[in-house]
């Protein structure tokens, strides 16, 4: 019997040598870590899908036991770096002008099948992790699970499932609509009044699987609503959403416009701010007091400005917000960069265009960042903000092979990135070389 198991268990451990599955990328240049010199012609082994080992130079042999699986990926003349994270996406949406109408017409299975495109077009664009910041239903919880279990193509996700929201504020999905045809949102909504509600529409979404928390400190410019811009979540309010969040193991973002509600929402302890159209100094001192981050949606604040130039493309209340808050994004992007804080990418994508996320980088840079800096917003940055640096941010041994490339150097040029070339997420090949 004893001799019968020890073949059993020979025989296992021999099954799993022989399933280990390697990638040998020869690289022309490979920046590892970005803001540390780049590499030259070097060969990024992968095991399994994590980072192996990194050889010196393009013709270096990598240790590849018999009977393993193994591919090789030729980006010799192209330039890689780690794998793009943007933090504030909806992949759940993208805003259009009869979006409303929409609502009437289409249930979560049309939002569901629309995800799935939008998810592959994130990670089509170098995007291999993204942190979903609000969705309707669990669309985007069992979208992360299916794209988890390799059923369906897409980047990693951090879903917050449902945005928590006041009565009428940014994020109720029953703004402007008819109350007997939607009835009017609760807690299980994510629609929350007095810190009571606060934290149990918090451990609702816990409790659906939300990795984070997004709540709406401040109104919106997108909501149908004249409410302003100004704190809508009182302080005890925030404050019992922000511990609830941190009690349960999860982070708290915080769309914020006004000044008001960014010092509120950063006193009461969450995590990033999203927007943060209206920070002034003392935001700036409280951000770094806190060691909260700033995720900028800059990209953002371009779309809405130029969208609510086209007649009839927003309602009126939205249009006339757009139009005064999208022109102030670089101005607050400037302050925050020249003053410390710790930004991290992030575009609202979904109220823009999906796949187009990179053009953020070039609006980083025309707001005071330099290339490098705005890769490493991208990488190292933002996996610090989603709680993933042990996983993502860096090619290191140990972490996910998660890995693009462009031919040029975007550390010159951060416009490269939005014609990003092969693409490989844990260590899979997603996009070849030559784009196919």
């Amino acid at each position: 019997m004893i001799a019968g198991a020890v073949v059993l268990l020979s025989g296992t451990a021999a099954m799993a040598r022989q399933a280990d599955r390697y990638l040998v990328v020869r690289c022309g240049t490979l920046l590892d870590v970005p803001g540390t010199p780049a590499k030259k012609n070097v060969t990024l082994v992968v095991k399994n899908g994590a980072v192996d080992s990194v050889l010196t130079g393009l013709d270096a042999k990598a240790s590849i036991p018999a009977g393993a699986s193994s591919e090789e990926l030729n980006l010799s003349d192209q330039f890689v770096l780690p794998g793009l994270i943007d933090c504030h996406v909806h992949l759940a949406m993208e805003f259009t002008p009869d979006m409303r109408l929409r609502m009437l017409a289409e249930n979560e299975v049309d939002s569901a099948f629309r995800s799935v495109m939008f998810a592959k077009k994130n990670l089509m664009a170098g995007f291999t992790t993204v942190r979903d910041l609000g969705a309707g239903g669990e669309v985007v919880v069992k979208l992360r699970d299916a794209i988890n279990r390799g059923d369906v193509v897409g980047p990693r996700i951090i879903a917050a499932g449902k945005a928590i929201s006041v009565t009428g504020g940014h994020g109720d999905p029953t703004n402007g609509v008819r109350s007997d045809v939607f009835g009017l949102a609760g807690a299980e909504d994510g629609v929350a009044d007095g810190a009571d509600e606060c934290r149990k529409a918090v451990r609702n979404q816990v409790k659906l699987g939300a990795d984070c928390i997004k709540l709406t400190a401040t109104g919106g410019v997108l909501s149908p609503s004249s409410a302003g811009l100004a704190q809508h979540f009182f302080d005890d309010e925030l404050k019992a959403i922000v511990e609830t969040a941190h009690a349960m193991g999860r982070k708290a973002a915080a769309h914020a416009h006004g000044v008001d509600g960014i010092n509120a929402a950063l006193r009461a302890g969450v995590d990033s701010i999203e927007h943060g159209t209206y920070l002034d100094d003392e935001s700036v001192r409280l951000f770094k007091e806190k060691g909260a981050y700033l995720v900028p949606t800059l990209l953002a604040g371009e779309t809405v400005s130029a969208n609510a130039k086209v007649p009839g493309y927003y309602l009126k209340v939205v249009a006339d917000k757009a139009a005064i808050v999208g022109p102030r994004m670089l101005e607050m992007f400037r302050k925050a960069h020249g003053g410390g804080v710790k930004i991290a990418f992030g575009t609202d994508t979904g109220v823009s265009t999906h796949g187009e996320n990179a053009r953020e980088f070039g609006l980083m840079v025309k707001g005071g960042m330099t290339p490098e800096q705005a890769i490493i917003s991208a990488t190292i940055t933002a996996a610090e903000l989603c709680g993933m640096s042990r996983l993502v941010g860096t090619l290191e041994p140990g972490k996910r092979a998660d890995l693009i490339s462009v031919r040029g150097d975007p550390r010159a040029d951060v416009t490269l990135l939005e014609r990003v070339g092969a693409i490989v997420k844990d260590g899979a090949v997603v996009r070849g070389a030559d784009g196919d």
